[in-house]
């Protein structure tokens, strides 16, 4: 069972691999770099069973041994990701079926029908069996179910899923005629006549974007509940916390798919420029559950497969993007993976050592980040991330705006990542879905939230802002249902009542023409999705200046009982988000500083940009990492973490 006041530091080890004599060498090595967690079993199925019913743990039980020996824990992982040739030969029924109608085949990874009766009973069977050997022992802190899954190729179209989709349609719509007049078919007559009728989308085709959306989401509640079977059977034999490791991609919905695990696990690859996409992620994991999230997967420096890509980096990118997890609330990285393979597909990716043995060039990174670790996890255990900010991010959103996008260049992630967090990295700030508790935010952002109905979330942000909440929403939010089709009746489904606004115009299009301002003559800076309301009940904040539309306004605000809903016509700058919150930041620092408050007397700096960085800390603190005092204005280097801690005079 994981400590819940530890930080693990580790990587993926696979000593199936290799010779048993490489896992001293290996372990001595993994003692020496600051090591102490490693996650085993992930593709080892081969090797579990290499033969139908029978199986051999004695080698994965022999090196879990040596692990827990030198202080190492374990997070084992089912193995059903890779399941071995004679299963798939004998069995060709579990392979996926792309959509072309050509079968997957056997030589790569993720290639499983999920629907499969047969897949299904096989994944029982070997995780049972791995349960029954391995479960009790002291090494395991966690499980990890599968690798990354997700509806890679947008799923399988086999008959078996595709006849589950036409259950899942008909479940939902009740009636095809009621399918039919939700999706609008008699345009260019695409009706159906029965639920038998519906065919998946076919690639190459312009299919209808109602039909995609709703495959997509049968295909992540296929996959839930693929994942579910799995943790049911862990959980009759183990307590420790269960999870599967997901990438930093929507279309599989975190929120179902973890309802039923106890932790969530995250594997992430960015550019060394790019680490505030982590962050946001980390954002946006953090609230999803109680238990600390854990970072499974990142690079150590480059990343690959067949060759080596996303760019070299520098003396100490290692090192930050370590601390970033933790820094977030998080209480586990792992590194993909300990040694580089010596064959296959993915020799060329960067590990923690070479092929041959020896440690590649960050290793004192990894060394320096563990022993910080070790020195830092009371404190922060004991004082938790705590935000008043929420911004939303929900998959039901993301699958509409992938298949109807409406504004030229619209990318849902990067425009909440980029426009509505990234302005406020000097806040907590927790990144939701609409299923989320909101009670205790003081602030939610809902940009391009286009679905408003699900989880009873319109009902409850009218409470959450009646009872005090500041809701700032759009653009782009409460236009569509769930199916991708927009309201017949009104611009919005509800927003135009409740915010006290008429839609004047929307123009969904990025912009090179509109300007706009603030009441007190001030600019805004505008971009991409515009929509022009007339003050109904609401009061303009800020109006468009062009001679057309000149007089509608871009940001308006409603005071409804204790709180107000203020909702954007467009995408403000940064300044312009910032002006509309009443709490300050953290602290004031440079924009190339993440900023994270721990409690009321911890303040993590990190700096992201490899260059040198500020923060002005409002009293006297110490750096728990370095042991320097800092107060006032306090340069950062770059690449630097710090962990101030306020002194309190007795």
């Amino acid at each position: 069972m994981a400590d819940k006041n530890k930080l693990y530091i580790g990587a993926a080890y696979y000593p199936e691999v290799w010779p048993q004599s490489c896992v001293d060498e290996d372990i001595a090595r993994m003692k020496e770099v600051g090591c102490n967690c490693m996650r085993l079993g992930e593709f080892a199925w081969g090797d579990m069973e290499p033969e139908e019913g029978r199986f051999d743990f004695s080698w994965l039980i022999s090196v879990m041994d040596k692990l827990y020996a030198a202080g190492i824990s374990v997070v084992l992982c089912t193995p059903t990701a890779t399941p071995p040739k004679w299963l798939t030969d004998k069995y060709p029924e579990t392979l996926m079926l792309r959509g072309n109608g050509v079968r997957k085949t056997f030589g790569g990874r993720a290639h499983v029908c999920k629907t499969s009766p047969v897949m299904r009973e096989k994944n029982r069977i070997i995780v049972t069996e791995l349960c029954k050997a391995a479960a009790s022992h002291p090494s395991v802190i966690g499980w990890q179910i599968d690798n990354e899954i997700y509806p890679n190729d947008e799923g399988c179209f086999c008959p078996l899923c595709i006849n589950k989709f036409r259950r899942y349609l008909k479940e939902k719509y009740q009636t095809v005629d009621a399918l039919n007049e939700a999706w609008g078919s008699a345009r260019w007559s695409l009706q159906y006549r029965s639920f038998d009728d519906v065919d998946a989308p076919v690639s190459g085709t312009w299919n209808h974007p109602s039909l995609c959306v709703e495959w997509l989401r049968f295909q992540s509640e296929n996959i839930a509940d693929y994942v579910d079977e799995q943790a049911a059977v862990i959980k009759k034999y183990s307590s420790a916390p269960v999870g599967t490791d997901m990438m930093p991609i929507l279309g599989q919905d975190y929120y179902r798919t973890t309802k039923n695990l106890d932790v969530i696990q995250f594997n992430h690859y960015d550019e060394q420029h790019n680490l505030f996409r982590p962050s946001f992620w980390f954002d946006f994991l953090r609230p999803i559950k109680d238990i600390p999230f854990w970072n499974t997967e990142t690079q150590t420096c480059w990343n690959g497969s067949l060759y080596a890509s996303s760019g070299y980096r520098s003396a100490g990118n290692c090192y930050v993007n370590t601390w970033l997890p933790i820094a977030k609330g998080g209480a586990m990285n792992l590194y993909w993976l300990w040694r580089a393979h010596y064959a296959g597909h993915e020799m060329a990716h960067g590990a923690v050592c070479r092929t041959s043995g020896g440690f590649y060039h960050m290793a004192k990174e990894i060394r320096k980040a563990s022993d910080e670790f070790a020195a830092c996890e009371q404190l922060l255990s004991e004082n938790k991330v705590i935000s008043d900010i929420a911004v939303h991010m929900s998959a039901t959103a993301w699958r509409i705006f992938n298949y109807v996008p409406m504004s030229y260049g619209m990318n849902y992630i990067d425009f909440i990542r980029d426009n509505f967090h990234k302005p406020l990295r000097h806040y907590n700030v927790d990144v939701i879905d609409t299923a989320h508790n909101i009670e205790n935010y003081k602030i939610i952002f809902s940009p391009f939230l286009a679905y408003t109905a699900e989880n009873g979330f319109r009902e409850r942000i009218k409470k959450w802002v009646n009872a005090g909440g500041t809701w700032i929403v759009g653009p782009m939010s409460d236009i569509m249902t769930d199916y991708a089709a927009k309201y017949r009746n009104a611009t919005h489904g509800f927003l135009e009542e409740f915010a006290g606004v008429k839609t004047v115009f929307e123009i969904p299009m990025p912009n090179d023409v509109f300007r706009a301002q603030w009441k007190d003559g001030s600019p805004l800076g505008i971009s991409q999705v515009f929509y022009g309301y007339e003050p109904d009940g609401a009061e303009s904040l800020a109006d468009y200046i062009n001679d057309w539309p000149q007089g509608s306004a871009v940001v308006t605000l409603r005071r409804v009982g204790k709180g107000r809903v203020i909702l954007l016509g467009s995408m403000p700058d940064g300044e312009g988000l910032k002006k509309l919150i009443s709490l300050p930041p953290i602290a004031e620092a440079s924009d190339n500083i993440e900023l994270v408050a721990r409690g009321s007397d911890i303040i993590i700096a990190v700096e992201l940009d490899n260059t040198l960085g500020y923060v002005r800390l409002d009293g006297e603190y110490v750096d728990k990492l370095s042991g320097r005092k800092a107060s006032g204005h306090t340069d950062l280097a770059p690449y630097s973490v710090s962990v101030f801690v306020k002194v309190r005079r007795t």
